[in-house]
């Protein structure tokens, strides 16, 4: 039977097991405890990778040695959060994959963002929402008012707006439409209502918006949906290492918030959304 350690480093009586020489070190160089800080740090390295790591890598970049990394990584095979391929490279493990996609399945994205929304409401003062590209239409999948302050807006849970008027839904179109061919081809036959004398409606003013998205990284509605109303928008990685799950708005009434003070605090919003804000590595 294996001996069995746990991420605090202690471990049970139990025979000595045999390394088999594609791990590298031996089993007298890989006893010992190995700390849980070492062992996490071993695993946040393999999700790096999704096609393997060598133990020579694994060991520059994390910068402990050799027979400390071999060890953590032993405990990681065993707890099967690990495993080790045909050339001796480690990666992720299918037990790891199947609790994480068991917990993600089970926790919603607009549950997982809640805390930032929360976070954001309280140092802004003002509304701040999730939402998801649905068509032509942005669906809000939550929202959070702020604690305090008599005037708030009315937006709701499920509610829904046109996409192209809004700064999550330009966030979230500037992703998906690259081309002004394809604002043209979204756009179809209609026309696109304009909410307010600030609206962009045409297929040349929104290509020239998303392009300004991309550019900068988030996106704005200068009262565009609704008069004294403005906002910034930033993506959600959720899900996906390049599409955004959703977007995060900070909508702020003009008298109190104006849209320079939203763009001047860009970097601590962007902060107050990590890791979600960040492009899954």
């Amino acid at each position: 039977m294996d001996n069995t350690q746990t991420f605090d480093g202690s471990k049970a009586p139990g025979p000595k097991r045999s390394e088999s020489a594609i791990d590298g070190p031996t089993a007298a160089q890989s006893t010992g405890p190995v700390g849980s800080d070492r062992v996490l740090a071993v695993l946040k390295e393999l999700a790096r990778h999704p096609d393997g790591v060598g133990l020579e890598e694994l060991t520059r970049v994390i910068a402990s040695p050799k027979p400390t990394v071999h060890r953590a990584l032993q405990s990681l095979r065993r707890a099967g959060l690990a495993q080790q391929d045909a050339r001796g490279h480690y990666l992720l493990g299918d037990e790891f994959l199947r609790m994480a996609f068991a917990h993600h399945e089970a926790r919603p994205d607009h549950v997982r963002v809640r805390p930032s929304l929360e976070a954001l409401a309280e140092r802004f003062g003002e509304t701040v929402h999730y939402a998801v590209l649905d068509g032509h239409e942005v669906v809000y999948r939550a929202k959070v008012d702020p604690p305090t302050g008599a005037v708030r807006l009315t937006s709701t849970v499920g509610g829904r707006n046109p996409a192209h008027a809004t700064g999550v839904g330009k966030l979230l179109l500037a992703h998906e439409l690259r081309t002004v061919g394809d604002v043209e081809t979204w756009i179809g036959d209609g026309p696109l209502e304009r909410r307010t004398a600030r609206t962009r409606h045409t297929a040349a003013e929104l290509h020239e918006e998303f392009e300004a998205v991309r550019k900068r990284g988030y996106a704005l509605d200068d009262q565009e949906n609704e008069p004294g109303v403005n906002c910034l928008a930033l993506p959600v990685y959720a899900n996906s290492a390049t599409t955004p799950s959703g977007a995060v708005s900070v909508s702020a009434l003009t008298y109190r918030t104006p849209l320079s003070t939203l763009i001047e605090a860009y970097d601590e919003i962007r902060s107050l959304l990590d890791p979600l804000g960040a492009p899954l590595q």
